[in-house]
Formats: C-alpha cells, structure tokens, sequence
C-alpha cells in the first residue's frame, strides 16, 4: 500500500493519507520493500570491485541525521586498514596485527576473536586490507581467508579455528608452488577474489606470479608466471636469464572478477629493484600491467602495459573496477584502471580494446650508467589527467610568505620533469608524486556508468646516489648493501622519514637487540618484506652498519670471494629514499589542492566534478580555503545518492552528494580512517562502518571500528526520514 493509491485527479482525501502514513510507519515496511538485511560479503563490496551499494535507507535527504551506532577498540595502534565484511549479521575484520575478529555488526559486541601467535608465531605484518570469504551453493561450507606472515590461513567463520584440511592444520606456506628453487617469503595485504570454488591470489615479495588455488585444500591449481619462462608470452621482453633471478611484479593491490564469463583481472607491481634497471633492460612484461587471465585455467586473455621499464615505483596502486558504460551508442562491459600518476585508462573488458585512443609519447632518457630508460610512456586521450602533471612555477605554494619563497627557489634549483623523470644523481622534484594519484584504496563506480575516485597531489623528492667511491671501488659492504636494500626506507643517514611511516634506524640499539633486527630482516615485518634471500654474511655487515659496528677502513680485513663478487653484482645506484616535499611548517610544498575527490563519467569521458578532501583546520582559520589533504582509503557510492569517503588527513568521515560533490554531512573520528567503508543492513537498519586508526600523514594512531546510522525511528523507512 502507497499513500498515491487513493489519489485521482481532484480527489485527495487526507484522512485516507495520514491511515496509509501511519500504517507504513506502524508497520516498519518501505513503499520499495526493501531487504531487512543486506550483506557486504566481499573486499570492496564486491568481485567487480565497484564499491557500491544499492542500500538507500540512507539518502540525500537523511544523511544529516547520522549517528555514533556503536564503536569497538582493537587495542592496538596504527595503518588499520581493512574493508570489513558482513555476512548474515556478523562483521569480520582482520588488525593491525592480523587478528581476525567477528562482532555482532548491529550493536558491535564481540563473538570470537582469533590470535594467530596461538597457531604459528613469528611477526604476522601490518596493513592487512580485508578479508576473503566463500560459501559453496548449497550454503553448507563456509571459509575465512585470511594471510598471517609466510602463511594463508582458513578459519571457520563460526569459530574463528583453523580448519584442520587446508593446507597443513588450516594453513598453506605462500611461498610454496611458485615454481622456484627455494621457498621465498611471500605476504598478501590484499586478500584474493574467489571463482566457483578457487581462490586466485597475488602477493608481496618473491618472484611474480598469480596462482589459483583449491579453497578446499589449498592446493595449486594453476599460477601465470609474470615474469615469463622461455617459451612464455612476454619472456622476449627481459634477459634470457631474468626469470630466475628477477623479483617484483607480485600484484599486491588486488584483483576483479567477471565471474560470469570467468575472467580475473590483475593489476601488478613494478620489478626489482624499482629504481634502476640496468639488469632487467626491456619493457618487462608483465609488471606495471592490466592482466587478464582465464579464471579456470590462468591462461593469459589479453594484457595491457601502463608503465614500460618502470624505474619509479609507478606499481599499479588499486585492483581494477569493472563497471558497464554507454559508448559509441552501445553498453559495453568495462573496466577502470587508475595509477599513481592520476592518469585513468579504459578499455573494453573482453577485448581489452581501450575505449579512447592511448598514445605513447617521449619521455626523458636516463644519464645513469648502464641504465636504458624506455623512450616512450603511454598517456591515454581520454579521461583527461585527474591531476597536474607538472609541477611549474605557477604552482608554489602560496599558504604564507616562508613557503612561497621556498618553493620559488627549490624549483628553479631542483625543477621537476613530468611524471616520467629520469632517475639521475641530480635532485628533482617528483610529482605526480609516489604516493599518487590514485592510491590503493582505488575507485567506486555505479550503474550509471561514473567512476569516483580520491586523488593526492603532493610532491616529493627523487634522487639517486652512488654505491662505490669516486674511483670506483665499492664502498665498505655493509655501508653498501645498507644504501641498496634499506635506504629507500630507512634514508640516506638512517634517520629515517616518519611522515612516511618509515622509522629511524638511527636509535635502533635502544629499541631492539641485533637478533632481534636480524629476525626482521629475514622475515618480515609490517610494511618492511622479508629480505630472506639476502646471504647470511651480507645481512651481517648491514647489521653492522646500522648497529654503528663498523670497523675503522684501516682495520676491515680484506672481504672474501663471495663478498667481492657481490660487490661485483651490486647495482652502482641506489633510490635516495622516499622524502616528501613540504615547507616549513609540514604542509605539502606546493599550491593547493593537496588531495582531491573526483567524479568522472565514463560514458563520455568527462570530468563531471572535483572538489578537495580534507582540511587543516588551523588553515581554514586563518581564512585560507579547504585545501585538501594526503588521502589514503577508498570511497564508497550508494543507491541513495550519497559518495562516503573517510582517507583525509583531518580525522573526519564525509558524505558527499554523488551528483555534485557537495558535503552533505561530515563527522569526526578517533583517528584518520585510513580504509575504506562498509554499508549494510541487518534488522531493516542500514550501517556504515570504518576502520579508523591514523597513524598515516604523521596523524596520532590508534585502532578503533566505529559504526554509524540513522536514529532507528528513522531507519524504519527506507526514502526520506520521517519526523513526529
């Protein structure tokens, strides 16, 4: 029944209409019917990762009324990050330190809580983006997937215990079956995406590759090289020998599904080292590409490469999304691949033919030894940049005299050459910068065909530096392995870049023993991989070096065979580190904005709006306009009309209208909801839900889940909300 029933042309009796308002509100039933309860059963909503929802409960014209609906406390601090599941009521997230717990997702009470020190111990990693879930058909067997250190772990949902006949006690060794000599240490911080009953999963760390396994038994059932073997598509495209030794391109930020016509989608990692390529000289299929490949088999469909011979950390940042356009007078299945240099590429999912022309255009050649940077980079017609691609005079900072000053000379010093500078020992401003453009918590699309996406335009600084003296014999080996393997992290003077999350070495000896750094150094730890092929004796002289241990140049016995050929073998230039470039009170050294949110229509190509995300209040205060800030997490649109984005710097949640990019509604958090939101429904009450912990952009770090909706009078009716 609908209040319009009783209405005809002349006649509209009121007595009738406020019968039918109240039986609606009495009956708590929707003039749509909605569903009383509706999952988010899968990272990013769902297999096409278009994180959205057709919820609409909460709408344009409700949206204020938000609430607090319950909070809980992981008790621990720092990048948590992850989409959160729902399914049939009960929310499941994975921490900081990769506990997985399940709560009642109405009011957030805790159900069960798994540890996995109490399965296998060993340091489990940080930054863990979400979790895996399958059911079979017929809804009688239930997994959780979630990775743990070297280990993928399937728990039973309704327990939280491993389940004892996956892999070895509920867990498979990821570098296991990558079909190498020995047994690298391999994570995942994105969880995989299932077929029918296969898990196909990517990874961090060893050789690239993209395996499908049995959720059953975690077995092998078929993996795509991407670093081709002989014979392989691609293997032409590197030295002969690469494939085994060569590491990277492991695709971490994630993949999508058609699952109707069984394709995965895989967006992969830049190869090793990032920086300097001179033993890896060719384009370098498949790293910094859009893969698609047989869901069934792994057999290789089509690919597309955005960044040839990457030598800047260009890994593509976020699992593509698939969505269906109107283009040419036609609907064509789509998808959406964004980069960390705010360039957009579409193509058409099952030809992998691009929907606007892609041109490859010159970019600078490289003035490091040995190196052969690729002459051209492809830059697609359309969608246009969703950032600047310069960074040029007109763009210093204007936020006080200091800056302005600063940022005039530093570019007349240090200019920056586009998004594909040269490496080279002179410094350079690089911008787009290695944070993004797009970063990984990637866009959402709706059925309409507009794609959103939250954009960082902040500087930072490129430079390379030498590993041997002005003669050219090598530095002493721990200073040289240090400035190789750990300085792009830890700096140049191993004090580190904490904006960055990246901690100082230098006071190391106060926090940790040396067994204890060397424990890490094999195996892992947050964002740090594991550098377990590192020889034994080479990782000491690092320890040595960083423990300040080094003996004076007068005393150092001369090195052995081995250590003498690795210096040999050693790149002659190493990444300066990653240095954001800001003025003198911290902010982003460049005019603003600092981040952005972007609405862009695919159907046609055109920018639809932008606005910035985020500000600093104490900027705001001194009447200078929201600027934007650093941005880190992904969005989320919905049926209702509304665009909800946490990821600033500012500790703020935001709804914007998705139409115009209007702020409907903002509330603070705890800390920065570095992560992307959740929305679902149990009991006829829509929930948005955050993980929300900082610790990003030099913010304060916590780890909290805090859940919103509307009062439940209102949440009663699903369109606008009714009030007494």
């Amino acid at each position: 029944m609908h209040p319009t029933a009783f209405a005809s042309p002349g006649f509209c009796p009121p007595t009738l209409f406020a019968l039918a308002a109240l039986w609606l509100a009495s009956s708590h039933v929707s003039a749509a019917s909605p569903p009383a309860n509706a999952d988010w059963p899968t990272y990013l909503g769902d297999k096409h990762r278009s994180l959205y929802s057709p919820l609409q409960q909460i709408n344009r014209s409700n949206v204020g009324e938000l609430q607090v609906a319950w909070t809980y406390d992981t008790g621990e601090k720092g990048e948590y990050q992850a989409n959160n599941l729902i399914v049939a009521g009960v929310l499941y997230t994975a921490t900081t330190s990769r506990r997985v717990i399940a709560l009642n997702a109405a009011t957030g009470r805790e159900l069960w809580q798994w540890d996995p020190a109490s399965d296998r111990a060993g340091p489990g990693g940080r930054r863990q983006r979400g979790l895996v879930y399958w059911k079979n058909e017929s809804g009688t067997e239930h997994r959780l997937f979630t990775a743990v250190g070297n280990y993928l772990f399937a728990l039973d949902p309704g327990t939280g215990r491993p389940i004892p006949g996956f892999g070895d006690q509920g867990a498979v060794q990821l570098g296991t079956g990558l079909d190498t000599e020995d047994t690298p240490k391999v994570g995942l911080n994105t969880p995989g995406v299932i077929y029918k009953d296969t898990l196909i999963i990517g990874g961090l760390g060893g050789p690239g590759a993209v395996r499908g396994l049995d959720v059953r038994t975690g077995s092998r059932r078929w993996i795509f090289h991407l670093i081709p073997r002989p014979g392989e598509h691609g293997h032409d495209t590197w030295p002969a020998e690469a494939y085994k030794t060569a590491t990277g391109v492991m695709p971490w930020s994630g993949q999508a599904l058609d699952e109707q016509r069984g394709i995965v989608y895989v967006s992969t990692k830049t190869a090793e080292p990032d920086f300097y390529g001179a033993d890896r000289h060719g384009k370098n299929l498949f790293a910094n590409s859009l893969v698609a490949l047989d869901a069934a088999t792994g057999k290789l469909r089509w690919h597309f490469q955005i960044v040839h011979h990457d030598l800047l950390d260009k890994d593509l940042p976020c699992a593509p999304v698939l969505l269906t356009v109107t283009h040419g007078g036609r609907k064509i299945d789509a998808i959406a691949q964004g980069t960390k240099h705010g360039l957009l590429f579409v193509f058409d999912r099952v030809t992998g033919a691009p929907l606007w022309p892609i041109e490859e255009r010159p970019v600078p050649a490289s003035e490091l030894r040995g190196e052969q940077a690729w002459p051209t980079q492809p830059f697609p017609t359309k969608p246009a940049p969703l950032m600047r691609q310069r960074y040029t005079e007109e763009d210093v900072s204007p936020i006080s005299p200091e800056a302005w000053a600063l940022t005039s000379d530093r570019i007349k010093l240090s200019p920056n050459f586009g998004p594909f500078p040269a490496p080279s020992l002179k410094e350079s401003i690089m911008f787009p910068g290695f944070d993004g453009g797009m970063e990984w918590g990637g866009g959402a699309a709706d059925p309409e065909g507009v794609y959103y996406v939250n954009v960082n335009e902040i500087p930072w600084i490129l430079q390379m530096v030498e590993t041997r003296r002005a003669d050219g014999t090598p530095l002493p080996r721990g200073e040289r392995d240090y400035l190789i393997h750990c300085a792009a992290c830890h700096g140049l003077d191993r004090a580190g870049f904490p904006l960055a999350g990246f901690p100082p070495l230098i006071d190391v000896d106060q926090r940790r023993t040396p067994a204890e750094v060397a424990q890490i150094t094999r195996n892992g730890f947050g964002r740090m991989p594991a550098f377990d092929r590192i020889p034994e004796a080479q990782r000491e002289a690092i320890l040595a070096f960083v423990f300040g241990k080094m003996p004076p140049a007068t005393d150092r016995p001369a090195e052995d065979a081995a250590a003498r050929r690795s210096a040999r073998k050693a790149p002659p230039y190493a990444f300066g580190g990653f240095r954001r470039w800001t003025d003198q009170a911290g902010y982003p050294a460049i005019k603003p904005p600092w981040g952005t949110l972007n609405a862009v229509d695919l159907n046609t190509g055109e920018l639809k709006w932008k606005v910035p995300l985020g500000e600093y209040r104490e900027l705001s205060a001194r009447g200078i306009p929201p600027t934007g800030t650093e941005n880190y997490g992904g969005p989320v649109v919905t049926a209702g009309g509304l665009l909800f984005i946490a990821a600033s710097a500012d500790e703020t949640i935001r709804a914007f209208d998705k139409s115009t990019g209007t702020t409907l509604w903002q509330a603070p958090l705890p800390y920065s909801g570095n992560a992307t939101p959740s929305t679902y429904m149990v009991d006829g009450r829509q929930f948005l839900v955050i993980s929300a912990s900082g610790g990003k952009s030099g913010r304060p770090a916590g780890g909290s889940l805090v859940a919103f909706a509307l009062p439940a009078r209102s949440a009663s009716v699903d369109g606008p909300s009714r009030k007494d």
